[in-house]
């Protein structure tokens, strides 16, 4: 599942024609609007016939899932689409899935890995962890993340004064 991004996770079922509720693992849900279906971990393909919306949750009717005790059997079951479909993103965006495992630092010193990656309201925040230390909480903001290199694994950072303290 190398090539394969999770985008939501079956969390129940929703009526008796076979519905399941997703829980979106995208700011965007109306990301399910844009893809024909969805892969689970063991690899099956379902077309997605129907889309509705619930709270928070996406209401998915796929295609071979009839009856709600169908849907009962894709409980849990985590939701991937191919990473090709993400390759054309415009420059200076990113995939969370491609933000993990960062390594973050500046000119002098390391300071750990990015491990989370939450949003505010206004801008993303990256959780960066090193051994022995505590977390520190990175502004996903052009004045301080100076350079992302996703090949080598780093993001170059100026942290704000005050941040470490």
């Amino acid at each position: 599942m190398d090539n394969m991004i999770d985008i939501g996770q079956i969390v129940n079922t929703h009526g008796l024609r076979g519905e399941v509720k997703v829980t979106p693992r995208t700011d965007y849900p109306e990301f399910f609007e844009e893809i024909s279906g969805v892969y689970t971990d063991d690899g099956t393909y379902f077309k997605i016939t129907g889309i509705k919306y619930h709270k928070s949750s996406v209401i998915l009717k796929l295609k071979g899932i009839n009856t709600v005790e169908e849907a009962d059997r894709m409980r849990q079951k985590v939701l991937y689409v191919d990473r090709a479909i993400f390759d054309s993103l415009p420059e200076g965006t990113y995939l969370v899935a491609d933000i993990i495992g960062l390594e973050v630092k500046d000119a002098n010193q390391s300071y750990g890995f990015i491990t989370d990656v939450f949003q505010t309201g206004s801008n993303d925040v990256y959780t960066v962890e090193a051994k022995g230390s505590s977390p520190i909480y990175v502004p996903a903001l052009k004045s301080v993340i100076k350079e992302i290199n996703i090949a080598e694994k780093y993001m170059l950072v100026e942290l704000p004064e005050g941040l470490l303290d």
